[in-house]
């Protein structure tokens, strides 16, 4: 058995072993789930598929505007159609960055500029995450000293550390001096790997050097396609009949989205059941309802990201 089957069968496996967890865990409460879900609002859920469709066009938005930085002008309704694909994988494969691998390889092959597409891809999902560190950390931080949840102080902490590293990986790599004295240092020994890793993201930095206004609006954009997901979450939420508050789905959406993107399991079965009612029960969500949401949010990713299948069929068609 190859290294990658045998990845593939542990992280199925680890899935799996999350799955009966959860399923032990609320073994009292899974028919509360089950009538949770079966008696959902059809309206609420109509609602949350279109937002959803919404928040991914956004973020084809924010990866059209890095790319166009470059000079590389790619018509909206490829970027989108590559962002779609790109989802689709996201939900197959072990981990969400399967799907950048995609995503750029779409669009490698349209523009035949595989070192730009690369670095748009990998900026793009640097600034996503800082995005969702930044939205994350602002609502930990009002949920400890507005709302005066001191039990949160834990998960502000480890946001704005998130946060603050991010912005000094990406502070590093915009200096050339240091840049370089890094990869050098991550070439030796055991860090070879993270050396390759390090100059991809070196170049794509390299690429939009001085282009501060593209970055801030990709940004900017980040927090809109977030604000949208949130929504998502939280119209879903209503669609299960409600008592999660609006604060809550901005504060934890983030960081469960942080959470899965961890290469552990296959499209996030399994960490996902078992993230949302932690996170959620920190502010005295019922697990039951917490559980529910996470599948029914899975659920709608699942159905949003079919048209990416379609598109990929098309794909090898045309191949």
């Amino acid at each position: 058995m190859s290294g990658r089957w045998k990845a593939a069968l542990i992280r199925g496996l680890i899935s799996l072993a999350l799955i009966l967890f959860v399923l032990w865990r609320f073994r009292d409460r899974l028919t509360q789930v089950g009538q949770m879900l079966t008696s959902a609002d059809p309206g609420w859920v109509l609602v949350g598929v279109l937002l959803f469709w919404t928040a991914m066009l956004i973020n084809a938005f924010k990866w059209w505007t890095l790319l166009r930085a470059q000079g590389i002008h790619v018509p909206f309704w490829a970027m989108a159609n590559f962002t779609f694909v790109g989802f689709f994988f996201n939900n197959i494969l072990p981990a969400n960055i399967g799907g950048d691998v995609m995503r750029g390889y779409g669009l490698a092959r349209y523009t035949e500029q595989n070192a730009g597409a690369a670095a748009s891809v990998m900026l793009d999902r640097l600034i996503g995450l800082s995005a969702y560190m930044a939205v994350a950390a602002v609502a930990a931080l009002v949920a400890v000293f507005v709302t005066g949840q001191q039990a949160l102080w834990p998960l502000a902490l480890v946001a704005v550390i998130a946060l603050l590293a991010l912005m000094t990986l990406a502070a590093l790599l915009i200096s050339r001096r240091i840049s370089r004295l890094m990869s050098r240092l991550l070439h030796r020994g055991p860090w070879h790997s993270l050396g390759r890793i390090w100059d991809a993201l070196a170049q794509a930095f390299e690429l939009y050097r001085f282009q501060y206004r593209t970055l801030a609006l990709a940004f900017f954009i980040g927090l809109t396609g977030i604000a949208t997901t949130s929504m998502v979450n939280y119209v879903l939420s209503l669609a299960l009949g409600g008592g999660i508050p609006v604060l809550a789905i901005f504060l934890f959406t983030p960081l469960i989205a942080l959470v899965l993107i961890i290469p552990v399991s296959i499209g996030g079965w399994g960490i996902s059941q078992a993230a949302y009612p932690f996170f959620y029960g920190l502010v005295g969500i019922p697990g039951e309802l917490a559980l529910a949401l996470s599948l029914f949010v899975q659920a709608v990713q699942i159905t949003c990201s079919l048209p990416g299948g379609v598109l990929w069929l098309l794909w090898k068609k045309r191949e």
